[in-house]
């Protein structure tokens, strides 16, 4: 199943301008500019703004995501005809040999189920080469990020051009053991819809994840800090062997 706020078009139509600072990708296109990358599988793709980053350095770029909606705003954008857009995920890619796989922001921790991220660790190998890299973030548990996950911190109106006035929020519904499940609603002011999202994230532990990284034929170059969010995150640089 994909997110709402991924998959309905007119929920991913606004992603983009209800999230306009994404200097969260900055460490990335460093990381992807230190390593000489020539060519890139960006999981989770989305609506194609960290894809079209890259592409606009003249790498080459794989953008793969399940949510069609999301697929098709990218495939919309300027410069998206250099990239290869797959609508699908990391389990069933066809044949690669990138340099570098990335899933950025959420990316990582949305794979809530552990079937489909052991799938996803090892589709993102088959799809390197000998030696290239995989990067994610995923945030630490024991910060609890999702106490601030209320209606009071995250409410906020934007004005989208086109499209009109948009208030949003989340709530949390549910913390079980690593999964914390949140509500993101949506009401547009020009015809009163009303839209909401429910989302799943699975938070792991450094050790769990170092474990299953090295299950699947990598290693951990490193564990970095996430720049925008310091002390909260997790960025692991895991090589194929």
């Amino acid at each position: 199943m994909v997110d709402d706020c991924f998959a309905h078009p007119r929920l991913a139509a606004i992603y983009d301008p209800l999230d306009p600072d994404r200097s969260d990708l900055d460490a990335y296109l460093r990381m992807a500019d230190d390593f000489g990358t020539q060519r890139v599988l960006d999981i989770g793709c989305g609506t194609g703004v960290f894809a079209l980053l890259l592409a606009e350095r003249g790498i080459e770029v794989v953008g793969v995501d399940p949510a069609q909606a999301s697929i098709d705003v990218a495939r919309n954008k300027p410069g998206s005809g250099q990239v290869r857009w797959i609508c699908g995920d990391a389990t069933n890619l066809p044949p690669l040999q990138v340099d570098l796989a990335t899933m950025t922001a959420n990316v990582a921790q949305a794979i809530a189920d552990p079937q489909t991220w052991q799938k996803t660790l090892r589709g993102a190998h088959e799809a390197l080469r000998p030696g290239g890299r995989l990067i994610f973030e995923t945030r630490d548990p024991s910060r609890r990020a999702w106490e601030e996950w209320t209606r009071e911190k995250s409410y906020r109106v934007a004005e989208i051009p086109g499209v009109g006035s948009v208030e949003s929020w989340v709530e949390l519904i549910e913390v079980s053991g690593p999964l914390v499940t949140f509500r993101s609603t949506y009401r547009f002011a020009v015809d009163g819809q009303v839209l909401t999202s429910d989302s799943t994230l699975r938070f792991r532990e450094r050790d769990e994840v170092e474990k299953d990284l090295d299950a699947h034929g990598y290693v951990v170059d490193g564990i970095r800090d996430a720049p925008d969010r310091p002390g909260r995150e997790f960025v692991f640089l895991a090589r194929r062997l």
